[in-house]
């Protein structure tokens, strides 16, 4: 995609039909916001409504909640606070696609250990053949979504064998979907900002896969996952971050010193902890839309005030090169030239 101008109050580039700027260089996204600001103060999620929940299920089965840890700032402080803050027994639960990092899964440990929670691990090659097709055939899916739908299916799964009534995600208020809680597992794919990416990763699943006899159960959205999870047994989704009133700048002051956690060398956004297939993603999303998820997250939190548009700005510079995604795509027999 051509260079394109950017929003001077969030960090959306301007991407007709669903993005565009106005004659003061203020995206329809933020107008929107603005618009729906007054409704939403009047709707704000407050700790007292994540305590209610809490309150509902807690004490019901052998654990209270199954909190997703990938490593990062965000899901290990959601298990922090599961443990210490809402007293509750949590089981932790990790996947590895086979793109998982040292210091990711280092962090990880150190929590599980520290707070002396029950630990699951999953490992599996079987999204392997599924990123290299669409490598390969140049789809421009977005390849985070697909891995989405395929963890939040194993989260379901597991909470459905252990009869757990709540999934807790590490998603911050700029994946929050205002509504509350679980209906579109963290990001609302109707939503202009996705709307593009949504529809070439619904027609990747629909047509690139059919020759490809282990996919032919692979959910096709996220509605589809949580239809099916709601036929075995009904867990709630829902995030930490999107009641407390503070952000990163308190949390993660935390878990460095309580569970030892370490920012990564090399990550992107800078800060955080992702899979080194997370570099792929990034760089084919910028080459297709001219933005990332993480572009349409941070310009929330912009426009909620827990994050200024330089910080947003800054976090998001690339510090990736052909060579370093090279060194990760050899996994997939595919090379960028």
């Amino acid at each position: 995609m051509e260079s394109a101008k950017i929003c001077k109050r969030c960090i959306m580039p301007e991407a007709t039909p669903d993005i565009y700027l106005n004659e003061d260089g203020i995206c329809n996204l933020c107008i929107q916001h603005d618009n729906m600001r007054k409704f939403e103060e009047g709707n704000k999620l407050l700790e007292t409504d994540f305590l209610k929940i809490i309150n509902k299920y807690k004490g019901k089965q052998k654990y209270d909640c199954l909190v997703m840890c990938s490593g990062g700032k965000d899901s290990t402080s959601s298990l922090y606070y599961m443990k210490k803050r809402y007293n509750l027994n949590p089981l932790a639960f990790t996947f590895d696609h086979g793109f998982e990092t040292d210091e990711a899964m280092e962090n990880i440990r150190n929590a599980v250990e520290i707070l002396g929670v029950d630990f699951m691990f999953f490992k599996s090659d079987f999204m392997k053949d599924l990123f290299a097709r669409m490598l390969k055939s140049g789809s421009k899916a977005v390849m985070c979504h697909p891995c989405s739908i395929w963890y939040m299916e194993l989260a379901f799964d597991v909470a459905a064998r252990y009869e757990i009534p709540m999934i807790i995600a590490g998603w911050t208020k700029g994946q929050s979907t205002n509504d509350g809680m679980l209906s579109k597992c963290g990001c609302n794919i109707h939503q202009p900002e996705f709307k593009k990416m949504a529809t070439a990763t619904i027609d990747f699943l629909n047509n690139e896969l059919k020759d490809m006899p282990k996919y032919k159960d692979f959910p096709k959205s996220m509605e589809e996952v949580l239809k099916r999870a709601n036929k075995r047994f009904k867990s709630i989704v829902i995030s930490p971050h999107w009641f407390l009133p503070f952000g990163p700048e308190v949390y993660i002051d935390i878990i460095k010193k309580e569970l030892n956690w370490k920012v990564p060398k090399v990550s992107y956004p800078n800060g955080s902890t992702n899979c080194t297939l997370n570099f792929i993603s990034v760089y084919n999303s910028m080459r297709d839309y001219g933005y990332t998820h993480y572009h349409v997250e941070m310009s929330k939190l912009i426009r909620e005030g827990v994050i200024s548009r330089e910080e947003a700005l800054n976090d998001l510079k690339a510090n990736y090169d052909k060579e370093m995604l090279n060194d990760i795509a050899k996994k997939l027999d595919y090379t960028f030239e």
